[in-house]
């Protein structure tokens, strides 16, 4: 049931996003909702393949969740959303600075309130799992 249920959402992912698309062709919505529909499009039907090929692939299932279950792989995708994080953190904060210089003050607030909001949730998460391990 919970692999029909992922066939579904993702059929309706490509249904919404076709949708998008053809009202900004048609010119109902603006471009941004085109290349969201685009994106959800896309992000559908490559799920739905990924889906089938799981399916009629035994070694390419094992090979997967092997992958998804093993400690080195999980170490290392969590080591990588480490480094991502940290560097988002500098470039933002860097952007922002320099934003402020070019006169752009909402621009640079709104980066400003990013690496501020990423702080915050960065010390509540650690907090909980400091008390969790």
């Amino acid at each position: 049931m919970k692999q029909n249920m992922r066939v579904y959402v993702n059929i309706l992912w490509i249904i919404i996003g076709a949708i998008l698309s053809g009202l900004s062709f048609a010119g109902k919505v603006d471009e941004y909702w085109n290349g969201m529909g685009t994106a959800l499009l896309v992000v559908g039907a490559i799920r739905l393949l990924r889906y089938h090929r799981l399916n009629k692939n035994d070694a390419y299932r094992e090979r997967k969740e092997l992958e998804m279950s093993d400690e080195r792989n999980q170490f290392i995708r969590n080591k990588a959303w480490a480094w991502a994080g940290y560097y988002f953190v500098l470039i933002v904060a860097v952007g922002s600075i320099i934003l402020r210089f070019l006169g752009l003050d909402d621009l640079s607030t709104a980066a400003a309130c990013a690496v501020w909001l990423l702080m915050i949730l960065y010390w509540i998460s650690y907090m909980i799992l400091k008390r969790k391990y």
